[in-house]
């Protein structure tokens, strides 16, 4: 078994913690790969550095929150890597591992006693490019206190006209992020589905919409003088003006998770109640 290590690398007990599932790894005799900005951080270790878009690991620990998450899983889902993702952050719904409980975790992982979990993904055009998201897309208005008119079709059909201080369109990995704090549902990671929420809308007759996922989805700016900025999983893309359209679809490229236990409600309860 080969696993690669990808982590946060600004807080020292994150650091600790890689040390010490390095050493174990090692002293399991498995191969590991550490991503370069870890391996920098971790000297006597640097035997083993691997840029995580080199890394041909068949699994990789990510240790950090769901940005952390976020960034490795946008380059490891395209080569089916799976990732064992450890909370280092904040909340992390992404996250499967509390880390007081990470090598009783790497115990079943050696052992193969775990099962993968696909997360389904949409793809974004944007400049001529399709970018992968896994949580969201969301549009934002790049003048504070300034609403969005915005016109939403599903496979060529209005659905609507939104006036509002922005729009999410969030996956089900994504509903229980931004979109569940704008009032959207929290999906089931097992639903084929797009949640589409507007943010702060000016219309009372405006909901949010679950469509299937495999719905070809597009969003026009409508009005003059009125400009958006589009952030792909909180990545900032570029702004938008009036008549750009943005066009989304369901990715071929599915996002792999180790998993343990089938938890997610009480996982999202639990966290939940984290203030």
């Amino acid at each position: 078994m080969k696993i690669g290590i990808v982590s946060r690398t600004d807080r020292e007990d994150a650091l600790e913690l890689n040390r010490s599932i390095i050493k174990y790894l090692l002293e399991n005799k498995v191969e590991v790969e550490i991503d370069t900005s870890l391996a920098e951080k971790l000297s006597e270790y640097e035997e083993y550095t691997c840029d995580i878009t080199q890394m041909t690991s068949d699994f990789v620990i990510c240790v950090g929150g769901d940005g952390t998450v976020l960034k490795a899983q946008h380059v490891l889902s395209p080569k089916k890597i799976p990732i064992l993702s450890v909370n280092m952050g904040t909340v992390g719904f992404l996250t499967e591992v509390e880390p007081e409980d990470i090598f009783e975790c790497l115990d079943a992982l050696l052992s193969y006693d775990f099962f993968i979990e696909e997360r389904l993904q949409l793809d974004v055009l944007c400049d001529d490019e399709w970018i992968t998201v896994l949580n969201e897309l969301v549009i934002m208005n790049s003048q504070p206190g300034k609403m969005l008119d915005l016109t939403i079709n599903v496979d060529e059909e209005i659905v609507d006209n939104v006036r509002a201080d922005g729009l999410i369109i969030s996956t089900p990995s994504g509903s229980t992020a931004y979109a569940m704090s704008a009032g959207g549902p929290i999906v089931d990671p097992r639903v084929d589905a797009a949640v589409i929420i507007p943010i702060c809308p000016f219309k009372l007759n405006t909901r949010p919409k679950i469509v299937p996922a495999d719905s070809k989805i597009s969003v026009k700016f409508t009005k003059e003088d009125k400009k958006g900025l589009a952030v792909l999983d909180g990545v900032n893309n570029k702004e938008y003006g009036y008549m750009d359209e943005l066009k989304l679809r369901k990715s071929e490229d599915v996002a792999y998770f180790v998993r343990f236990r089938k938890n997610f409600y009480d996982s999202v309860n639990k966290k939940l109640t984290i203030g």
